[in-house]
């Protein structure tokens, strides 16, 4: 199968997908698969980053790839695969890991509240694959890796959508 890792920026993508990769499984970063197949698009100057062609993306031939390859981001729900994994983070914890990166204040908000309001879950389930959650707030990436081996397997129930919800993070915010 063709799985996705996905989630918003700062929840442990990267990580857990160089932890992966140095086991030994096949991974592919969204982002150079982006710059390979020219979907990625021109420079946002408010943003600070470079826009990605959702619908070419969603358009490419995976089919060459091996069975269970991986494939990194937080644009990888768009891609034809099997399965997604979506890493959530608790929006404070999302606050300091990206604030420690550097980020702009403006940046960092609009992923807290992009996660806080599950703008990745409900795109990646409206594409119609399976969806499967790990919070990864507290755990070890190491933690994270062991979790997706048993989503993999097909030990999925634990992992459904719909058992995180940072509601009453949200509300302390006001």
């Amino acid at each position: 199968m063709l799985i996705a890792l996905s989630g918003t920026p700062g929840t442990g993508k990267s990580t857990t997908a160089a932890i992966l990769e140095s086991g030994g499984n096949s991974v592919v970063y969204v982002n150079e698969l982006a710059e390979e197949t020219e979907c990625m698009g021109s420079m946002d100057e408010q943003r600070k980053s470079r826009e990605v062609d959702i619908t070419c993306l969603g358009g490419l031939d995976l089919s060459n790839y091996a069975k269970n390859t991986l494939f990194e981001g937080h644009l990888a729900h768009h891609l034809a695969v099997d399965v997604v994994i979506l890493l959530r983070t608790s929006p404070s914890v999302l606050e300091a890991r990206l604030l420690e990166r550097g980020w702009l204040p403006e940046k960092v908000r609009e992923n807290m509240e992009a996660e806080a309001c599950d703008v990745i879950l409900i795109e990646a389930t409206e594409l119609g694959r399976p969806v499967y959650e790990i919070d990864t707030s507290v755990k070890s990436p190491e933690s994270v890796v062991r979790d997706i081996a048993r989503i993999i397997s097909g030990e999925t129930d634990d992992y459904l959508p719909g058992k995180i919800d940072w509601s009453q993070e949200v509300l302390s915010w006001y």
